[in-house]
This record gives C-alpha cells, structure tokens and sequence, in this order.
C-alpha cells in the first residue's frame, strides 16, 4: 500500500490506503476573508494562531497555510505564517501558493517534510515546481488539469494526473510522494461531479497507486445545507479511495462522517479513534453502584 509521509521537526503523518482518513485545515487562507488578508498584510498573525490552534483541537492531522493577498509581499508573508504555525503546534503542513518564490520562501524556513500545494499540468509549471519538490525532500498535491482547462470527463483528468506522476518520476520524486487533486466541482452546477470524482480516485488508487485529496467544500458550492452535503461526499470519496481532504475540521457533521468512514473501512482498529471522539464521560460519583440503583428503579 502506498504511504506518503510528512512531517514536522518532531510528528509524522502518513497518508495511505490502509490510514485513517488526513484532514487538512483550510482556515488559514486570506482568499475571501477580508479581515486576515489586512492583517496578515500589516505584519499581525493573531488570526492566523486562533485559527491554527482551533483546527487542531477540532481533529485536523495537518494545515494548509496559504498567504495569497494581491499586492503583498507574499514570500515574506508565508514564511512568517509558516514560523508562527510551527512554534505553536506539531502537525505537518501544507505550502500553498501559486507563486514560486512564496513557495521556496515557506520551504527554505519550513522544520520536516512538507506538502507543497500544488503543481498542474502544464510544462511551464512542471518545470518550475518539480525541481523546487525535489530540492527540499517535499511531496507535492497534483492537480488534474493543464492547458486545456478542467475537463468534465474524468479519463482526461486522469491522464493529466498520469502525466504529473511521470513527470515528478524524472525528477526523482517518487509517486508515494504525489498526492493527486482529481478536482471537485460543484455538484449544483455539475450534477454528475461526485461520479466524476469516484471515478477518477478509483483508477488513481487502483492504475497510478498514488494518494489522493480535494478541496471538499467545493463540491456543496451554492446549496443549502452544506456540511450535509460535504459529509456524504467524503464518505463516499473514502470508499472510493481517497485519503485525505483540505477542508475545515470545525464543523462537526464533517468530523463525524469522516471519523465513522474510518471505522467502516477498516482504518480505525477496535473504533478506538471514534470512542475517543464519541465517549460520554462518566459523570463524577458515578459507576456501579449508581448503575444497580438505576436498574432497580426500572423494575419498579
């Protein structure tokens, strides 16, 4: 089974076909979040702490730290965010930028193995990338779509993921270490996009054996009730295949679909990472005692 591995300066988290289910958290992410994106500018990193700490505390295994703010200094931005996220929790991090030298910026300060999000399929990002991959032992998310655009059929997106792998290859970087986006589009718009997406993470499981992940949300853009979509989403796309997500752990529903995914497929050994989650504490002065004084009112 195939095992991608990342890690901080002192935890690991692997991903993998026989793993628990990784969320990644999203939350640190200016796009849309005009508050962060102005203090993120200006040098203040408190919102980007709360939010680290309350995604871990929430479940995820790791975070996506991504610092996209138009007409800010984004290499410097990132590798700030990166320090902070990493003084004050232990789980691995995603890079996310689209800008190269962001992403060099947040490797070069980064303590462990990252996940630099992302690389496509075009030969001018390829190029740029892969190298930079390779130079820092990272592993890279791949997202299924080139010059062409996103296509609506998945066998296209899967020959783009296929070319990506085999691209990384020559570069030295293992397919253990690409972690494919097989690209979520919302089923609002598209009604056969969850199809799409089951289709395409089995044949990258079963044809490129490569690990896989998505921005889950998008999939409930525009509807109602979203985190009841998002939660059958995932637990369908894990029964297809896929091994992680970049989404937000502070929605319960979501948590809890994912976690009970784990434990139909096999991944959570004795439901122990579920009863952890789940148990009722026992209330204090409480035991067996209290349990035969309960009985005994029952029968009369």
């Amino acid at each position: 089974m195939t095992i991608t591995t990342l890690s901080s300066a002192t935890r690991e988290v692997k991903i993998g076909f026989d793993q628990p289910f990784v969320i990644i958290g999203e939350r640190i992410n200016p796009t849309g979040r005009k508050i962060l994106a102005e203090e993120m500018k200006n040098g203040d990193y408190s919102r980007v702490e709360a939010d680290a700490l309350a995604q871990v505390a929430a479940g995820a295994q790791m975070l996506d730290v991504n610092a996209g703010i138009p007409l800010a200094d984004e290499p410097r931005i990132l590798a700030e965010s990166i320090q902070l996220v990493q003084s004050i929790t232990d789980v691995p991090l995603s890079i996310d930028s689209s800008i190269i030298e962001a992403l060099e910026a947040g490797l070069a300060v980064y303590q462990g193995k990252a996940l630099v999000n992302s690389v496509t399929g075009e030969d001018e990002v390829l190029e740029r990338v892969l190298p930079l991959v390779a130079k820092y032992g990272a592993a890279v998310v791949a997202i299924s779509n080139d010059e062409t655009g996103i296509s609506e059929d998945p066998d296209e997106r899967f020959k783009v993921a296929k070319k990506i792998v085999e691209r990384a290859a020559d570069y030295g970087i293992h397919y253990s270490d690409v972690v494919v986006d097989p690209l979520v589009m919302p089923i609002g718009a598209i009604n056969t996009a969850g199809l799409q997406v089951m289709h395409v993470v089995r044949r990258l499981r079963e044809e490129l054996k490569v690990n896989t992940t998505c921005g889950a949300s998008n999939v409930s853009f525009g509807l109602p009730n979203r985190n009841g979509i998002n939660s059958a989403f995932l637990t369908m796309a894990m029964g297809a295949g896929m091994t992680s997500a970049i989404t937000s752990p502070l929605h319960p529903e979501v948590m809890q679909a994912v976690r009970g995914g784990d434990v139909m497929m096999g991944n959570d050994p004795d439901c122990a990472n579920w009863i952890r989650a789940y148990r009722e504490p026992v209330a204090e002065g409480a035991g067996a005692r209290g349990g035969r004084a309960g009985r005994g009112r029952r029968r009369g």
